[in-house]
């Protein structure tokens, strides 16, 4: 497989854990987002949103979206199921790897950030603000179900990982990155913890890929 991806974008993020988990050998090539390489007419040739990532499985047109591409493997590759078998279980796994990939991520990426920016002439620190506030609601949705409901074991879904824990800890690593205050939110982290511990994990980690800063 072949993906085209950036350091920091938490799609891509989420792909690679999967990727990993599955023991499935891939190809990451570089889009530099800073450069606005997702701009160029041969990367919308590949993907006319100009995001990653974008995945190649042999002769076939690419696939992108994150959760489709997670989907995708799901249905495809063996290795570790990554969505349980129970169909309350899978909705519940897949309603909370919503809140992230549908409901907070959208907001803070770098083309609605710019868009704020230049379109309403948002100064730097009123934008920071609103991409706290993303984190924060969406941080907050994951504490107060992860805390509350029966489903929550030693990852989002029971004990072992899913699709849910995969978009928890592409949001958790981006608290770092934006300076959101995590202290509110020990359930969210205790599983984000025990996620970064994986192995798979550890080696999916933005700052592990090329093009991270040292």
């Amino acid at each position: 497989m072949k993906m085209y991806g950036n350091w920091r974008s938490a799609a891509a993020f989420r792909v690679r854990i999967a990727l990993n988990l599955k023991g499935i050998p891939y190809e990451e090539i570089f889009i530099d987002l800073d450069a606005g390489d997702q701009h160029r007419p041969e990367f919308r040739a590949i993907n006319p949103q100009g995001a990653v990532p974008a995945l190649f499985d042999g002769d076939g047109p690419p696939l992108t979206q994150s959760l489709a591409i997670l989907d995708y493997l799901e249905e495809t590759r063996g290795g570790p199921a990554l969505l349980p078998a129970e169909p309350r279980a899978r909705a519940r796994a897949r309603s909370l790897a919503q809140v992230v990939a549908c409901d907070t991520h959208p907001l803070y990426v770098p083309r609605v950030r710019t868009y704020l920016m230049e379109a309403y002439d948002l100064p730097r620190e009123r934008m920071m603000g609103f991409v706290r506030h993303a984190f924060e609601t969406g941080l907050r949705t994951l504490e107060t179900r992860l805390a509350g409901e029966d489903g929550t074991g030693r990852f989002c879904q029971g004990d072992a990982v899913s699709h849910a824990d995969l978009c928890l800890v592409s949001l958790w690593v981006g608290t770092g990155i934006f300076g959101v205050e995590t202290a509110p939110y020990p359930t969210v982290r205790r599983i984000a913890e025990d996620c970064l511990a994986l192995d798979a994990v550890a080696r999916a980690h933005p700052l592990r890929q090329p093009g991270a800063p040292a």
